[in-house]
């Protein structure tokens, strides 16, 4: 029988209790962990990604009446409400079942216990525990989903859509081509809350912001003891988008040597974490995206030209946001009422939106976003002041002779000059995290 791949906790005073309770589900599960005292819970749901907690109700000698398991139940519940907790007693008492069960306890049993049963209540526990975290990742998805307008007025904007719908429902390998800002995360999610695998985790990966030592381990992940700090066995991100969809944004920033590992993956559909032999197949769709030109780096072999082609099954471009100045209103009326109602700021009003029209949006609609929040912040007097014309980010006008990344060298060197080499300052304005600004800066030598 393959054992399950769940972390079990096991809280007991009794060290009899821990040792026969370990001996047995260990028979089924990959990972047991014993601890003899609650007050170590905290310390163990920190160091280990726990699925289920079997906890016992009495710790003190002489107290019969569960207060301390229903406690620690309370406690449990405050730091992951998701964790199925089975509650342990050698003193049944109906009542005290039933308040357990009452308080959010997952299930009762009496010891000594029988093990079947044992194992019959722990599996299910664990069945929960999935559906608990898949439920949690839809409720996000459906929450960051909600806080976008997808409506669209934009011919050129049109056409994605019209071409995002018809290959979400695929398993199709989709690339995302765009400036920064220009939604590609928001578009990513769309796909995947239209594919068929809408009900699995959506799970979005910065490869901009890891650094080499650390791409391995956060991605495939790792086994117990495969190097200094891995005192647990973790699942890295991609394995725990199992069934679902991956997000693999900034693709274009990746090292040769990374490159190569991420084409294997795509390829086999399998991973093997660091510290490990065993190969784990993987069911996953995937999404990629990136603002470089990957032709122009396949050409100048930055880019391995076999994972070009591997990922732009469905090569999808979208267009800037002053391409597509028909959806300024729409999108300035959804930031201001999301930020209006955000900040309790209903009684502003919005009056300069010859400013929008003339404004060139450099930072695209995540600039847009950025610049309507900070200005319902700083309003008086009753009115939403874009100030966009006193912008020193704002392009020339003959950047419109410039590709793209003369473009983005720029905007970078401008802001870089706005907040006076404030790499925290710039990369918030600019929409990038910290990592992806360094790396820009080094590649354009800033």
């Amino acid at each position: 029988m393959r054992k399950k791949e769940a972390t079990i906790l096991i809280v007991d005073d009794d060290e009899d209790i821990l040792f026969s309770a370990r001996v047995w589900l260990k028979k089924f599960f990959e990972e047991v962990i014993t601890i003899n005292s609650p007050k170590k819970i905290i310390s163990a749901l920190n160091e280990n990604n726990v699925d289920v907690i079997l906890l016992d109700m009495n710790f003190r000698r002489g107290f019969e009446d569960g207060k301390e398991g229903l406690y620690w139940l309370k406690e449990i519940q405050e730091i992951n409400k998701n964790i199925p907790v089975i509650l342990m007693t050698a003193y049944g008492e109906v009542e005290l079942a039933v308040e357990a069960l009452k308080k959010g306890a997952t299930d009762f049993i009496l010891k000594p216990w029988n093990n079947e049963k044992l194992y019959a209540s722990v599996n299910l526990a664990v069945d929960i525990s999935r559906k608990n975290k898949k439920l949690q990742q839809w409720e996000n998805l459906q929450t960051s989903i909600s806080e976008y307008n997808l409506e669209t007025k934009s011919p050129k904007m049109q056409e994605v859509m019209k071409t995002l719908k018809k290959v979400s429902p695929t398993d199709a390998n989709i690339l995302l081509l765009g400036e920064n800002g220009t939604g590609k995360f928001v578009l990513a999610e769309y796909i995947h809350k239209n594919s068929k695998r809408n009900s699995e985790p959506f799970v979005h990966i910065d490869l901009g912001s890891l650094s080499e030592n650390l791409f391995e381990a956060e991605l495939f992940g790792y086994a117990k003891g495969a190097f200094t700090d891995a005192k647990t066995d973790k699942a890295g991100k991609i394995e725990n988008a199992n069934g679902g969809t991956v997000f693999l944004d900034e693709i274009g920033n990746l090292s040769p040597q990374l490159q190569q590992k991420i084409l294997t993956l795509i390829q086999t559909k399998k991973l093997t974490r660091i510290g490990e032999n065993k190969e784990r197949f993987l069911d996953i769709r995937f999404i990629f995206a990136t603002n470089a030109d990957l032709k122009k780096f396949v050409g100048e072999g930055k880019f391995r030209e076999d994972l070009y082609y591997r990922i732009n099954t469905v090569e999808i471009e979208i267009p800037p946001l002053r391409e597509r100045k028909e959806d300024l209103q729409n999108l300035s009326e959804f930031f201001i009422q999301k930020y209006q109602k955000k900040y309790a700021r209903e009684d502003l009003e919005f009056e300069n939106d010859e400013e929008l029209k003339n404004y060139h949006f450099p930072g695209n609609i995540r600039e847009l976003e950025h610049t309507i929040e900070r200005a319902i912040i700083l309003s008086e007097d009753g009115k939403i002041n874009l100030a966009l014309k006193n912008n020193p980010i704002s392009p020339a006008e003959n950047l419109t002779s410039l590709n793209l990344e003369e473009m983005e060298e720029k905007m970078i060197s401008n802001a870089l000059k706005k907040y006076k080499g404030n790499i925290s300052l710039a990369s918030e304005a600019l929409g990038l995290t910290r990592a992806s600004l360094y790396r820009r800066m080094e590649k354009f030598g800033l």
